[in-house]
């Protein structure tokens, strides 16, 4: 059966890109922040992927700012643009609500994986003895957002509360056995609140402020080109994912706090947040050492699952510690916001950020026991690690766009690349760095489409490694190393309210070289290949 891909209604970005002033431009100067999903797609030409998919959130704020470009490329910021909506205005009720500044949205997002070699037995999804095979993973998220100076007059203030339901089999847990989830969007089966927020904007949208359960992976640590790709380490990347309890609060976990964003001018944003540093509230047992070490205080096979403690989104964890995190972005030639009558060109734009984090709690320690001794050594007593106080993380991220025809066509290459760096003593990864090339509007007529080749790497920390040294079963037991993966993908705009994505992903050495328990301590578990269907449906 052939999959015939209709021409989109929704407006060429070619055209959109005429009225980037309609997300704001690249500098904000009405009372209403943009959300940084937006910012970024006015900084960079509208040159990012029509779907932005770190997490349903980001699915539902690119959606949202290209529905707010085509409200005002249409010369009526007032009216709402159902065309990106399976179920239109919903019988009127849609138009009414966001006259009184109520919008009411539901993402739906459906994916189908396979791993064709490689990979790891499970017994879990009924096909133990075999690394390979397939699964499915769907994720539902409605959203409710209230603009507070429609529905009663204060300006710049904006309340958004959503929840999930997330369903299916995570491949990656099952078989895979890779540092980062070939999908971004596999989650542990749950109906949840999400996030429950409040931002206000002040000084004519330069400064904004956001407090609530937030997830900060909307936000911060973002590469906007990166945003095309599937695989979990180009959203939220894999350090902070392995490394954080429950890998921080990013998708599908989100942590009460308070996020600063300040934008002096059109070329300069300084963003700070303080969150609770670890949103489902395990510490014992929830890092990967302290399972490694067979430790069984609170034992739980997966230590980031959301629905181990607080399974409802509801637990408000404030007990454990702090996670600050901070970034400074700089827009290279800044786009201006009407580019149909822009007198010369501006040049080719790029973001660039730097960033990094610090967590004020305690982590176990890789390399030493609670009594000084080579944690899993003969001479390890105990077997318990110590506790670190404090962890950080250091950041670049690079988005440029690299060619263009002219200044209003949808067609362009962009290049990302993002590295991130932390202490090796108390993380599991120590370095890694992702990079790769899109091409927007690769064919004639497919404007909002978009092909991309990523590449990603990430070392087992030296603390991890002498680890393994320590616990190696023979002399034969590999040592985690360098995991590598790469990404092929190709995202398309079946209909206005719909985008299909093929993707295929290759991934040499699982975990860096991880022993493949299933089989044998002195085998690694297999290089994979994986292909997969990631939909995208507004309703």
């Amino acid at each position: 059966m052939k999959l015939h891909i209709l021409p989109a209604r929704r407006q060429p970005l070619s055209r959109l890109l005429l009225l980037s002033g309609a997300l704001g431009g690249a500098y904000c100067t009405a009372a209403h922040a943009q959300t940084q999903i937006a910012l970024d797609r006015a900084r960079l030409g509208n040159s990012t992927p029509l779907i932005v998919q770190i997490d349903p959130a980001t699915v539902r704020d690119s959606e949202r700012a290209t529905a707010e470009a085509e409200e005002k490329a249409a010369g009526d910021g007032d009216r709402l643009d159902t065309s990106g909506n399976l179920l239109g205005n919903m019988w009127g009720a849609r138009p009414w609500l966001y006259k009184h500044g109520i919008s009411f949205d539901i993402q739906e997002v459906d994916e189908v994986w396979g791993n064709g070699t490689g990979g790891t037995p499970s017994g879990n999804d009924g096909a133990s003895g075999s690394g390979t095979g397939p699964a499915y993973d769907g994720v539902t998220m409605p959203t409710l957002t209230v603009d507070t100076e429609k529905l009663f007059g204060l300006k710049g203030g904006l309340f958004n509360v959503s929840a999930l339901q997330t369903r299916g089999r995570s491949i990656s847990q099952d078989h895979l056995a890779n540092f980062n989830p070939v999908s971004g969007f596999e989650a542990d089966r749950s109906t949840r609140l999400f996030e429950l927020w409040y931002q206000q904007s002040f000084l004519k949208g330069k400064l904004d402020v956001k407090i609530g359960q937030q997830d900060l992976d909307t936000e911060f640590l973002i590469s906007d080109y990166a945003s095309l790709y599937l695989n979990a380490n180009f959203g939220w990347p894999m350090a902070p994912s392995v490394n954080l309890y429950g890998g921080g609060p990013s998708w599908p976990l989100s942590s009460p706090a308070i996020r600063i964003r300040y934008r002096p001018s059109e070329k300069f944003t300084f963003m700070f947040a303080a969150a609770d540093d670890n949103p489902p509230g395990n510490r014992y047992n929830s890092t990967p050492i302290q399972q490694a070490t067979g430790s069984t205080s609170g034992y739980n096979s997966d230590p980031t699952s959301q629905t181990y403690n607080g399974s409802n989104g509801t637990n408000f964890n404030m007990g454990t510690g702090a996670l600050l995190i901070t970034e400074l972005q700089y827009a290279l030639n800044p786009q201006p916001a009407d580019m149909a009558h822009a007198t010369t060109n501006p040049g080719l734009p790029g973001v660039y950020k730097l960033g990094g984090y610090y967590d004020t709690a305690k982590f176990a320690d890789y390399r030493y026991n609670n009594l000084g001794q080579a944690l899993g050594s003969p001479n390890d007593t105990t077997g318990i690690p110590r506790w670190d106080r404090g962890n950080w993380m250091v950041y670049g991220i690079i988005d440029q766009m690299l060619w263009r025809p002219s200044i209003t066509s949808a067609r362009s290459v962009g290049l990302f690349v993002r590295a991130t760096g932390n202490s090796g003593d108390r993380n599991l990864i120590s370095f890694a760095i992702d990079a790769g090339l899109n091409l927007k509007a690769p064919f004639k007529g497919r404007d909002n489409d978009t092909i991309g080749l990523g590449w990603g790497i990430g070392r087992a920390s030296s603390g991890e490694r002498q680890f393994d040294r320590n616990t190696a079963l023979s002399a034969y037991t590999p040592v985690q190393g360098n995991e590598n993966h790469l990404e092929l993908t190709y995202q398309a705009q079946v209909t206005p309210w719909m985008v299909m994505q093929p993707d295929f992903q290759y991934v040499w050495n699982p975990s860096g070289g991880v022993p493949d328990y299933g089989v044998s301590y002195n085998r690694r578990v297999g290089n994979e290949a994986i292909f997969g269907l990631h939909s995208s449906i507004t309703f």
